[in-house]
């Protein structure tokens, strides 16, 4: 028998889905509740304890992102993954507005899909302590405490600027993090719409960290939405790098 993975919250009002769904993750080991409704998901965010939720976005009664909003209310650590036939920008930043950790656009990958339900429950075990340790991905080590950051050993000098957006991205490692988000919070709310200023950051970032910078495998572009910095190197082969700047 495997090991329990983590217990996942499946909300989808079609049944096929919940149902290939619920295989496939039970199969990995995952404990699954599900439900077709938002107000029940809330309702079961609400008594129990779960690692991760997949959320629809089109449902009837209470849609997927007031669900969203009001379990992040209930649970404000806890991963919730968007399913969504929509993959405008605009409905993706909607989502992540509104709490989501990420999105999968259907029809999905079924390796993409547990591969990001793995990485939201092992980032939902991460305690705020082992936060404030050293973050340790691929050849990249930042020591939030000591102001500092090594690539394979060497100490990387980076302006009080960059490390905080470093820092902003790999603490929250394998998670979309919006343009207005990080401005926002590297900067303030002043600089919500100074887009070109957080190109130019992830520039110069790029070219300290990253092997080729017009290659990147550690800052990701995520197209019109912001970036993420990956969580597993080398990381997998899920998606073609697209680089903004």
């Amino acid at each position: 028998m495997s090991l329990l993975q983590g217990r996942v919250l499946l909300v989808d009002d079609d049944a096929s889905i919940r149902r290939a769904l619920h295989t496939t993750l039970s199969g990995l080991g995952f404990e699954i509740e599900e439900t077709s409704a938002g107000e029940q998901a809330v309702s079961f965010v609400r008594t129990e304890r779960f690692d991760a939720v997949l959320l629809d976005i089109n449902m009837p009664g209470m849609g997927g992102i007031e669900a969203c909003r009001a379990m992040r209310r209930l649970a404000p650590g806890l991963p919730i993954l968007i399913l969504t036939v929509r993959d405008s920008a605009d409905d993706k930043i909607d989502a992540l507005d509104a709490g989501a950790d990420d999105y999968v656009t259907k029809p999905f990958h079924v390796g993409e899909l547990t591969a990001r339900v793995r990485s939201a429950v092992r980032r939902s075990r991460v305690t705020q302590g082992d936060m404030e340790m050293a973050i340790a991905i691929g050849e990249i080590e930042l020591d939030r405490e000591r102001r500092l950051v090594k690539k394979s050993g060497t100490i990387i000098h980076l302006t009080p600027k960059e490390f905080d957006l470093l820092y902003c991205l790999m603490s929250h490692a394998g998670k979309p993090l919006t343009h207005a988000r990080l401005l926002t919070s590297v900067w303030g709310t002043e600089y919500g719409n100074e887009l070109e200023y957080l190109r130019t950051f992830v520039r110069q970032l790029r070219k300290k960290l990253e092997d080729d910078p017009a290659r990147p495998e550690y800052l990701l572009t995520e197209s019109y939405i912001g970036y993420r910095f990956t969580d597993s190197f080398p990381r997998a082969q899920l998606q073609a790098t697209d680089v903004e700047s």
